[in-house]
């Protein structure tokens, strides 16, 4: 008897950009027809990778591309790469949420997904009777459902609020009762995107063991996404490495992280924009760290809004700053076009790679968000080679040492 919970043979996925009708009646209608019958998109082009660096000359991208593998029950994967790779999409295909331009997807059991905060709930619904309603959805009778309430409560944390309208809960709150249903209801296959970033770090601790416990102790399958090497490496048996839609490895998960973190080393420490910002660019200097940007704007910037945060090569948030939070009054010249320089010089950081997200806005929303925008390894600025990062941190603290 088969093994395989999951298995993708040949699957891709493309997104039309731009207009989505062909531009006349008669070919939307043949395009219908051929639907109805099975058959490929008549007028489906041939697209490029999706390459989010660079402008393409189609108007199709393709976010997966002849995607194949086999996952086993009771496996935990974890789905590694740098935004745009297809993560979130091939989520979304395995759960069915959409369907595969080429190819299929076969498996066996009952899927329950975590994409994004309020996957599967109805928000004027209560938290009681969401969680009715998820597991009828999986196909659960009530008393199955009713067998399980009380824990997925206690592990959410939300027994006052369960009978209060789900739309009024926080973020926090709502990704906690909807983790807790997927991951306690009978499901199969258990597929979590990394919403778990809108919870604390207590709560994402806890949602790994659960996640852990539900692979390991009840041999459900487990497909993880994250940006979080450690949280990969420390759940996950093996990993598959997507770039541009493709797949670059699948195998132990610690042998991938490798390859995805010296593959990542590689790259430049500066990354040019389209819009809003021209380019972002960061450097070590003696014994600093700078982040340079410059900006150019069509409408009026008042406050020019560079936020960000540095990470460890295994995706732990090390520290971060925006204006706001330096407490800056901001005296720019032109509220169009200027640039922007950032000196961290404490605390610093020993030798090592790291990894840096940005946020740019205009201090009340966000026009650009690159998450791992850039990687970039510090060398010799820790004097003291005796540092060990997996004992001691990442960063060297400045102290005052007395000894009488």
């Amino acid at each position: 008897m088969s093994n395989i919970a999951i298995k993708a043979e040949n699957l891709s996925k493309a997104y039309q950009l731009g207009q989505i009708g062909t531009g006349t009646i008669s070919r939307d209608l043949e395009r219908w027809y051929a639907r109805v019958r099975g058959k490929e998109d008549p007028f489906l082009k041939i697209g490029e990778t999706n390459d989010r660096t660079s402008k393409g000359s189609s108007d199709i991208v393709w976010s997966l591309k002849d995607i194949n593998f086999e996952i086993e029950q009771g496996d935990a994967v974890g789905i590694i790469g740098r935004n745009g790779a297809g993560k979130s999409t091939l989520l979304k295909v395995l759960s069915r949420v959409t369907s595969p331009t080429t190819g299929r997807i076969t498996g066996k059991g009952r899927i329950a997904s975590l994409l994004e905060v309020g996957t599967g709930f109805h928000p004027e619904l209560t938290g009681r009777e969401n969680i009715y309603l998820n597991g009828t959805i999986l196909g659960m009778r009530k008393k199955e459902i009713t067998r399980k309430f009380d824990e997925i409560v206690d592990f959410a944390g939300v027994e006052r609020y369960i009978d209060t309208p789900v739309k009024r809960y926080s973020s926090g709150m709502y990704v906690r009762l909807a983790f807790a249903v997927a991951a306690h209801l009978e499901s199969e296959i258990l597929i979590v995107d990394e919403v778990l970033a809108v919870g604390d770090a207590e709560f994402q601790k806890k949602c790994l063991g659960k996640m852990g416990e539900v692979s390991k102790g009840e041999g459900r399958t487990v497909l993880f996404v994250s940006h979080n090497m450690g949280s990969v490496k420390q759940l996950c048996e093996k990993a598959i490495l997507l770039e541009y839609g493709n797949i670059k490895g699948y195998e132990n998960s610690t042998k991938i992280v490798e390859k995805y973190l010296s593959d990542r080393n590689t790259s430049t420490n500066k990354k040019q924009y389209d819009d809003f910002l021209t380019y972002i660019e960061i450097n070590q200097h003696s014994s600093h760290i700078r982040i340079d940007a410059e900006y150019k704007s069509k409408i009026k910037l008042d406050i020019p809004h560079l936020g960000f945060i540095i990470k460890n090569s295994e995706g732990t948030p090390i520290f971060a700053s925006n204006p706001t939070l330096a407490n800056l009054s901001i005296n720019q010249s032109n509220p169009y076009h200027g640039k922007i320089h950032v000196d961290i010089t404490e605390p610093k950081l020993i030798d090592g790679v790291y990894n840096l997200s940005i946020w740019f806005g205009d201090s009340k929303q966000n026009f650009i968000e690159d998450i791992d925008a850039l990687s970039f390894e510090i060398i010799g600025m820790t004097e003291n080679k005796q540092y060990n990062q997996s004992l001691t941190g990442n960063i060297s603290p400045n102290t005052n040492w007395i000894f009488k």
